[in-house]
């Protein structure tokens, strides 16, 4: 089982596509002038051919709108000024993973220069989390214009913190290490900063690296870590046609692709360390910094050019773990947030309520279904709302208290 992803130039002469008899159906990234404007999954053709001229059909019905609106910007909308951009710093927190990580550095060799003699990459640290051997420090120092630190204690939110206190940049960019930058990436944070020079904090598009595995194409179906094609700009404590704003986090973005400005995010306190602190608890850090931005009354800001690509896990049992950390992450937000900020506390209880339906209604879609996500990967987030709504804040902060007493 596996689905090609075919990148497709809508200002260059369309190709024809072909597929293999092991494809199950087939994903199109579609960009204009190299921009990314449109993604879509669809079941492989019965003869295994598209024509150049059944795709130039195929592009019309699904990204029509979006290639008028492209259209549009590109003759009438000026660019914003992109001079006067910060120092930035990329981040990269890792642990024992460095066949990931050298994926990770090389797609930032090949950012393409805005202009001609622009430096490509900026400031790049990569902070090693507790590692078990010396393969990410080797690679790390042996990689040019690279900053090593290691960071002992485990946890995610632990290296992002020391991410903080290291960083030489005004602005600090967060990428997984299972991550590579589309080569326009850090031009798509310029245009995002360009456009929104008060904001706190950006996030952006991810896309799947590959659909290769049945558990890549169930996430990828179920909507993966996409938020559109659509600029967003979120700001204030309310936002028409969703009552639950700013507490269901998920909607600004996720924490493999998203940048800050260091000083706010000093300002702030940094990351929650009981969150995103590895196995225990591997969730929430996003979910609550991404709240704590808007509940201080900055801007954040979702840019769909800010784009990386993600290695969504292979194995149906990785990917079964990845829904119940999803579960439990959100309800530990959740309940840290509910304890406080008590003004909150009426949209964290509808919340939870609202959650517990949906997913009851995607179980009934997946047992009938209707759903590509197996009732499997549903009743495991639900298992892990449930623990984590039942205390795993309160005993993440205890196993966290006892990492930092042997950190002394």
């Amino acid at each position: 089982m596996a689905y090609p992803i075919f990148e497709i130039e809508v200002n260059q002469p369309l190709p024809d596509l072909f597929f293999s008899k092991t494809d199950t159906g087939f994903a199109v990234l579609l960009r204009k002038n190299g921009r990314a404007v449109h993604f879509w999954m669809e079941p492989r053709p019965a003869n295994n051919k598209i024509s150049a001229a059944e795709l130039s059909r195929r592009i019309a019905e699904q990204a029509k709108d979006k290639l008028l609106s492209e259209n549009i910007r590109d003759e009438l909308w000026p660019s914003a000024e992109k001079s006067g951009f910060p120092s930035l710093t990329v981040a990269i927190c890792t642990k024992d993973r460095p066949e990931f990580l050298y994926r990770c550095l090389k797609s930032l060799s090949m950012l393409e220069p805005e202009a001609p003699g622009e430096s490509k990459t900026p400031e790049i640290l990569v902070v090693d989390n507790a590692p078990a051997d010396s393969r990410t420090e080797d690679l790390a120092r042996s990689t040019p214009a690279v900053r090593y630190v290691c960071e002992p204690k485990p946890g995610l939110n632990f290296a992002r913190n020391r991410v903080l206190q290291e960083a030489t940049g005004e602005l600090i960019a967060f990428l997984d290490d299972d991550v590579t930058v589309d080569p326009l990436w850090l031009q798509g944070l310029k245009e995002a900063w360009a456009e929104n020079t008060d904001a706190a904090a950006f996030t952006g598009l991810v896309l799947p690296r590959e659909l290769a595995t049945e558990a890549q194409i169930i996430f990828e179906w179920g909507g993966g870590f996409r938020r559109g094609f659509e600029k967003i700009r979120y700001c204030g404590q309310s936002l028409e046609g969703n009552p639950l704003y700013p507490c269901g986090a998920g909607i600004f973005g996720a924490g493999a692709n998203m940048a800050f400005r260091k000083d706010i995010l000093t300002e702030l306190g940094g990351f929650d360390q009981v969150l995103d602190t590895g196995r225990p608890l591997p969730g929430g850090g996003d979910l609550d910094i991404f709240y704590r931005v808007i509940r201080a009354g900055y801007p954040l800001v979702y840019e769909p050019q800010y784009l990386v690509f993600h290695q969504h896990r292979r194995d149906i049992d990785e990917l079964r773990r990845q829904y119940r950390s999803w579960g439990l992450g959100f309800m530990a937000f959740v309940t840290k947030s509910y304890k406080t900020d008590p003004c909150q506390r009426q949209k964290f209880r509808r919340l939870v309520l609202w959650w517990f339906k949906y997913q009851l209604v995607q179980l009934r879609r997946s047992l009938r279904k209707s759903s590509a996500v197996p009732p499997s990967m549903v009743l495991a987030e639900l298992k892990g709302g449930v623990v984590g709504l039942l205390g795993e804040y309160s005993r993440s902060a205890k196993r966290i208290d006892s990492i930092n007493r042997l950190f002394k």
